[in-house]
């Protein structure tokens, strides 16, 4: 049944999809309220407050990129490291934790990081807007 054979890169296409969207509306927020919060969290940890705009590029550039699959791999990194300083900043005591319901109390930054990892090591695919540089 040919409903039945491996379709990698439509795989791909709804991974870098659905990563992309949901990390890119994660990011409006940020858009729509501003900075501030994640400011306080550098400032409480030592690291300059600048590094906020970084959170811009992680959270609504780079997913728009997946989206479209241009450059996907250096963008998925760009997701990966994000998530990697989200779980620093505001969640580190939280990594062996369960929530409310049972479930593991990072599952949404472990979605985005794990979806973002497989992204950066298979590239975006067939269905990607570009698919001959080494960070496609």
């Amino acid at each position: 049944m040919k409903i039945l054979e491996r379709k990698n890169d439509t795989g791909l296409l709804i991974l870098r999809l659905a990563v992309g969207t949901m990390m890119f509306l994660h990011g409006v927020g940020k858009l729509l309220h501003g900075l501030a919060g994640i400011q306080a969290m550098l400032r409480a940890n030592g690291m300059p407050v600048f590094l906020s705009y970084g959170v811009l590029v992680g959270e609504v550039v780079a997913p728009l990129l997946i989206v479209v699959g241009f450059r996907t791999r250096v963008s998925a990194a760009i997701v990966v490291c994000n998530c990697l300083v989200a779980w620093y900043l505001a969640h580190r005591n939280a990594i062996f934790s369960l929530n409310s319901q049972g479930g593991w109390a990072l599952e949404l930054l472990g979605l985005f990081f794990f979806g973002s990892l497989t992204l950066f090591f298979t590239g975006g695919g067939r269905y990607a807007m570009s698919k001959k540089s080494m960070w496609d």
